[in-house]
């Protein structure tokens, strides 16, 4: 966890698996480093339905969608137990958390803009590449992890649906490019993950 989330929290919570660290409509007050587990964010969109859009784990900020409004825009929920720093807002913006809040708005919105335009094979691709190279730069395998996220989830923010994932899964494990078995994934062949996420 970056070293300004210790300088600015002013205490830690615990957040139980499937708990909500926060829910949308709730008024804006703090901002949360995630120094342990993993979290999915999600809204409601037009038609009433829940949208995932996005995850977090270990050294990633929650909570920036309610600075504008002054009331968080989407619900956060725990995937396992969990804990984060608690930093009351308005901060003390030293240049260490301006890098971490500029880096955290960049990576969201680079990967928006590419799934959109991609079809659903590549988007699983580029949805696990980066969440490979999000644990490894973290100290863990790039190579072998456990999804924390259902495949629902996973289908509600890729914009697919629960059987297209299982199928795309079951694909890329047909032609020796991974592995899996429930939620515990091993990529066998990232140069080839690759190429589908980024065909010439």
């Amino acid at each position: 966890m970056p070293s300004a989330f210790d300088k600015l929290a002013s205490t830690r919570r615990h957040v139980r698996s499937g708990g909500p660290l926060f829910s949308a409509g709730d008024p804006f007050g703090s901002l949360y480093g995630v120094q342990g587990g993993f979290f999915k964010t999600s809204a409601v969109d037009g038609e009433g339905r829940w949208q995932v859009t996005g995850f977090y784990m270990a050294g990633d900020l929650l909570g920036l969608d309610g600075i504008g409004a002054g009331r968080y825009q989407l619900t956060a929920t725990a995937l396992e137990d969990s804990v984060v720093a608690v930093m009351p807002y308005p901060l003390d913006l030293q240049c260490e958390l301006h890098g971490t809040l500029s880096r955290e708005i960049v990576r969201e919105h680079r990967l928006m803009l590419l799934l959109g335009s991609m079809h659903a094979e590549q988007r699983l691709a580029v949805f696990l590449l980066n969440l490979s190279r999000r644990l490894q730069r973290r100290g863990y395998s790039p190579l072998e992890f456990h999804l924390r996220m259902t495949r629902a989830d996973i289908g509600s923010y890729l914009g697919m649906t629960l059987e297209t994932v299982s199928r795309l899964f079951s694909r890329l494990q047909e032609q020796g490019i991974l592995e899996i078995e429930q939620r515990h994934v091993r990529l066998i062949d990232a140069d080839r993950l690759r190429a589908i996420a980024e065909p010439a």
